[in-house]
């Protein structure tokens, strides 16, 4: 385990962690927020972040800091903590962000590190080549060539208690994001962030930001507390969450109300189209919609912002009980109905549902069949795994109800829908005990029989009865052919 990290729930990719952060005397509880502060700005002051909001780490970006003589001055004089006035952990980016817009800047890994640890950063950050999405193989290959040698640098860089993160690049390229994570966790460093995912997001691409998580994931070891960079919108939250990512940056409180732009768990707003305000934080409770517009603007913005963060806040506390409730992919197909591109987002999520299974406790509370993409979470997963591994006899009955003709069988077991089938002495057991609507939709019985086919494929000499009640005949068609099937709604 790296010692700065542990892990304390898990549903899902998702956990509860503890990031021991040990130049700011602190540990903090991920999922986290790092409020996103711009040294030149004070929408809202950092002290007020931790007194009212609750953040326990913020980021900030040393280049600008670098750059600015005077803030340079005081940043070295007072040290960065009381430069902002933060009693926190403070997190620091290098510059990469200025690199991808602008295409160079005036410093070395080497330089800004130590800059860094001079101003009492506890979190660093090295000088990384974040690659956009969509560029070549050979160019997005070329540039992560580039941030391994910088990472290699970081690790001889000097920097005492002060935690240095590792970024994870690759443009769009699994393969180059999972070689990024294997390399990232072989270092010593400590936190490990997935860069230039921006674009997707503003793009509305969480289907392409998943893939990337993911295959970022599967290189980085399961210790590795991961960082989303950019992820601002608590729409996504709970997606990214879910594909294993520990922390978010997020500017978005700021620019949105800078804006008028009123943030939801469902979406963006603009407060001139809002009759209403869906929401009890102080700001809404002691504002109409109109009363807001009428600030000045440097007060309307504050006021925003305030708001933008009560609900990104409350959205990492809601994120984190659904971890410890064991309902984190409930909430996830929640908000993946607020915008057809999270729900892209969610469904690629389940292409790698395997992959989360290896974290997904085996047992939680309940399973609540929600929608056709229920049929496709890690627990139907895992149990179509484990059939291989039952006891199965010389013949089997597999039925859907009570009412099938058992005589003439070893044994009877019971087909459930999206699961399949199981012996009786698990009935009880997660997550057979699925909550699950009345009628029966196509991806539940396509997935029962799946679970079928599976069991005949590990237990070739077991002769297989499938009683079902009227199941379609192209879901039937997913069975093996050596299947004799019974079909329950002629019998009654």
């Amino acid at each position: 385990m790296r010692e700065s990290f542990e892990i304390r729930d898990t549903d899902a990719g998702g956990r509860i962690g503890k990031l021991t952060v040990p130049r700011a005397g602190t540990t903090v509880e991920t999922p986290a927020l790092l409020p996103v502060i711009n040294p030149n700005l004070d929408t809202i002051s950092p002290r007020r972040l931790a007194d009212e909001f609750g953040a326990e780490i913020l980021i900030t970006n040393s280049y600008i800091i670098h750059g600015d003589d005077t803030l340079h001055e005081r940043a070295l004089e007072e040290g960065l903590h009381d430069l902002l006035d933060f009693p926190g952990a403070i997190m620091t980016d290098s510059g990469s962000f200025q690199l991808s817009e602008y295409g160079e800047i005036d410093v070395t890994t080497e330089e800004i590190l130590d800059f860094q640890r001079e101003i009492g950063s506890d979190i660093a950050t090295p000088v990384d080549i974040p690659t956009p999405p969509d560029v070549s193989h050979d160019r997005a290959a070329s540039d992560l060539e580039t941030t391994q040698e910088r990472l290699e640098i970081a690790e001889d860089v000097d920097t005492g208690e002060m935690l240095v993160s590792a970024p994870v690049q690759g443009s769009t390229y699994p393969d180059l994001r999972e070689q990024a994570g294997r390399h990232a966790t072989g270092t010593d460093l400590d936190v490990f962030p997935v860069g230039a995912v921006v674009p997707l997001m503003n793009d509305y691409r969480y289907d392409d930001m998943i893939d990337v998580v993911a295959a970022a994931k599967r290189g980085l070891g399961a210790d590795a507390p991961v960082h989303l960079f950019g992820a601002g919108h608590p729409m996504m939250f709970a997606l990214a969450v879910a594909a294993g990512c520990d922390l978010f940056d997020s500017a978005a409180y700021a620019l949105y109300a800078r804006d008028d732009r009123y943030l939801t768990v469902r979406g963006t707003r603009h407060l001139a189209d809002l009759d209403y305000l869906p929401c009890s934080c102080a700001v809404c409770t002691d504002h109409s919609p109109a009363e807001l517009r009428a600030l000045p603007d440097a007060e309307r913005e504050s006021e925003l912002a305030a708001h933008n963060l009560h609900v990104t806040f409350a959205e990492i506390r809601r994120i984190k009980q659904a971890i410890r409730a064991g309902n984190l992919l409930e909430l996830v197909e929640q908000r993946a109905r607020s915008h057809p591109a999270m729900l892209d987002g969610y469904r690629t999520l389940l292409d790698h549902a395997a992959q989360l299974a290896r974290s997904d406790p085996v047992s939680k509370g309940s399973f609540f069949y929600t929608s056709h993409e229920s049929a496709r979470r890690p627990e139907v997963v895992r149990h179509h795994r484990r059939l291989e591994r039952l006891s199965v006899p010389d013949s089997l009955l597999l039925t859907v109800d009570r009412s099938a003709p058992d005589a003439g069988y070893d044994d009877v077991w019971r087909v459930q829908p999206p699961f399949g089938p199981f012996p009786r002495a698990l009935s009880k057991t997660y997550p057979l005990t699925a909550e699950t609507p009345e009628r029966t939709d196509r991806a539940a019985l396509e997935a029962a029989a799946d679970g079928v086919a599976r069991l005949v494929e590990t237990s070739p000499e077991t002769d297989v009865t499938l009683a079902h009640r009227d199941w379609p005949a192209d879901v039937l068609e997913r069975l093996p052919d050596g299947v004799a099937l019974v079909d329950l709604a002629d019998e009654a």
